[in-house]
């Protein structure tokens, strides 16, 4: 009967140990689950840490009455695992909003490719097929300009203004020999040159030039400074993704994700206003991105509602070369006045013995080149962009509640469990909680705000000066831009962020319009219906195409709702004689339930 007794007891405190491991007494304890913890996250070597609990006078953050699992190598082996915990955080939280701007600037990038590309052949089908004698002459001057389109909205400081009038200087000495005074031979390069020199100042084009540089410059302009804040809202991500830590909030992290270990309990979470507490302390310079990220995406939005017509990059380079074409015609039908005009200038035509070829493309192509037509729902640049816009919009809010999402959704008890408070397992958080960004960070019980971050001060400058391009307030610098490359995680390795200072070791128009036919490729799928926005401002047009792979479902999205900046959040509650007092009822009663079984 007593072996039964016992057995019954043995048992009763097997299934005890099971349910509650943290409420075990330091006698019973054992450093088993913590060594196996340490082993599997590839700390170190699991060979010298405690089998059992044991005093702990060496530990400098988590310190403790009771007995520790914990050594002083443990503890800056578990500091060092803390802050590449919150790393890996930061970047799971950000890698949807990631993967939607660099998808879609890598995507826009490519269309402007294409469309630059589809624009010079219908140009040069232009020529082959319309003015075939001057084709072949006319190839170099037309890839030359379509190549400086491609410059100028990738970035390269050049001029729309010069690039254009170059084209219309080159074309006219070719109109000049084949149209207007056509001969068996070819004008020497001398006098060519004579009448290249000579175009601006007889204008056989008439007011053509000046109309195509104002539609390239309104459309291209944009276009390029769109690509220019899609690549910065990537650096933005990539900088706030490999934040480097201040020693106050690698303490804190310290204390918040692994000093429970120490006191073997390895399955505890951090309160959630404890954990709002570090987090919002550590990322405090992050939030002040806040309301120039909104701002940023803000201006994105307006930017794209205004691109119309001349504002258009997919209108104006479609539709090029019909004013090409008018701006020919134009000389031709005025050939007999322009010709008296360059015989005052350059004197009569002097010719050499060249045979002028003819055109050598693929007319087949050429012919199909020019067949333009548009089919029912035929995607354009600006569906793409609303679309990217729409995405976009979901993540104004994304640095204002980053610190709480990570803890909702990452980090956190959840509301009602028993916790870890930065000292012992509570059943809630009684201090204060404090908001967002550093100014709140003075009452922070958790964590020491010090300073600004200057890396993030700069990735902020950057936000506020693509917000002034974006909203035309700013002429552009490509030069002052470091691109980069698309879809590229970065890692700033020449600065660091983080709140540092000396004890941290920081540093601190034609005769008819082309229907678009421009494929893009299909990236997103899912529309997210957005609100109209209406810019007071002079409209400044700005194409882009954006898109998302269709396995991104956007909607899926976590919203965290945010507290206001300075509020607190009651997390009021017991302290921990309320919870041994709880959990000793409740081990009563499970083992007044066993027994009775028995």
């Amino acid at each position: 009967m007593e072996g039964g007794s016992v057995l019954r007891l043995d048992f009763l405190l097997f299934i005890l140990l099971v349910l509650f491991p943290g409420a075990r007494g330091d006698d019973l304890q054992t450093c088993e689950e913590v060594r196996k913890l340490f082993q599997l996250r590839h700390l170190g070597l699991v060979k010298g840490l405690p089998e059992t609990p044991r005093a702990g006078p060496d530990l400098q953050v988590c310190t403790s009455k009771n007995p520790t699992c914990c050594t002083k190598k443990m503890e800056e082996r578990y500091q060092i695992a803390a802050r590449q915990d919150i790393q890996q955080v930061l970047q799971t939280s950000s890698s949807t909003l990631k993967f939607l701007i660099s998808r879609n600037a890598a995507a826009f990038q490519e269309t402007f490719e294409t469309l630059i590309k589809q624009a010079e052949n219908y140009t040069s089908t232009l020529f082959c097929n319309t003015y075939r004698n001057m084709a072949l002459e006319a190839a170099a001057s037309v890839q030359e300009l379509f190549t400086d389109v491609g410059l100028f909205v990738f970035g390269t400081d050049i001029s729309p203004d010069e690039f254009v009038n170059r084209f219309f200087d080159t074309l006219f000495p070719l109109v000049y020999n084949h149209l207007i005074n056509p001969g068996v031979t070819d004008i020497s390069l001398e006098y060519s040159e004579c009448i290249r020199m000579a175009r601006r100042d007889i204008n056989p084009f008439g007011n053509i030039p000046k109309i195509v540089m104002g539609q390239m410059g309104r459309s291209l302009l944009p276009s390029r400074t769109f690509l220019q804040a899609l690549n910065l809202g990537i650096e933005v991500i990539n900088t706030t993704d490999h934040l480097q830590f201040s020693k106050e909030c690698s303490k804190a992290l310290l204390k918040m994700q692994y000093c429970p270990h120490c006191q073997a309990l390895t399955l505890s979470k951090p309160c959630m206003g404890y954990c709002l507490n570090v987090v919002r302390g550590c990322l405090a310079n992050v939030a002040e991105i806040d309301p120039h990220w909104r701002g940023y995406i803000q201006s994105l939005e307006e930017l794209s509602d205004t691109i119309h017509g001349i504002y258009d990059i997919e209108h104006v380079l479609l539709n090029f070369h019909l004013l090409v074409n008018d701006a020919v015609m134009q000389a031709h039908i005025n050939g007999k006045k322009l010709s008296e005009q360059v015989n005052k200038i350059c004197g009569p035509p002097v010719r050499t013995p060249t045979q002028t070829p003819g055109c050598s493309l693929d007319q087949s192509k050429d012919k199909q080149g020019m067949k333009i037509s548009s089919r029912e729902g035929e995607e354009t640049l600006a569906s793409r962009r609303k679309e990217f816009i729409n995405s976009l919009r979901l993540y104004k809010t994304f640095y204002g509640g980053l610190a709480d999402q990570l803890c909702v959704n990452e980090l956190a008890a959840a509301d009602g469990l028993p916790c870890w408070n930065g000292g012992d397992v509570v059943k809630s958080y009684t201090h204060r909680v404090v908001g967002n960004g550093i100014k709140a960070q003075s009452g922070n019980p958790e964590v020491k705000v010090k300073g600004t971050d200057p890396v993030i001060n700069q990735i902020i400058d950057k936000l506020k000066h693509v917000i002034q391009l974006l909203q035309g307030r700013s002429t552009p610098k490509p030069e002052r831009w470091d691109l980069l490359q698309v879809g590229s995680g970065g890692h700033i390795d020449e600065q660091v962020s983080g709140d540092c200072d000396d004890e941290d070791g920081c540093g601190g128009s034609g005769s008819g319009e082309v229907k678009r036919v421009l494929k893009i490729t299909n990236y997103m799928e899912t529309e997210v219906q957005g609100r109209e926005v209406t810019w007071p401002r002079q409209p400044r047009k700005w194409d882009v195409n954006p898109g998302m792979p269709d396995e991104m479902n956007l909607s899926d999205v976590k919203q965290i709702h945010q507290t206001d900046g300075g509020s607190t959040l009651d997390t009021s509650g017991a302290r921990s004689s309320a919870v041994t007092a709880h959990m000793t009822f409740t081990l009563i009663s499970v083992a007044a339930f066993i027994l009775s079984l028995w």
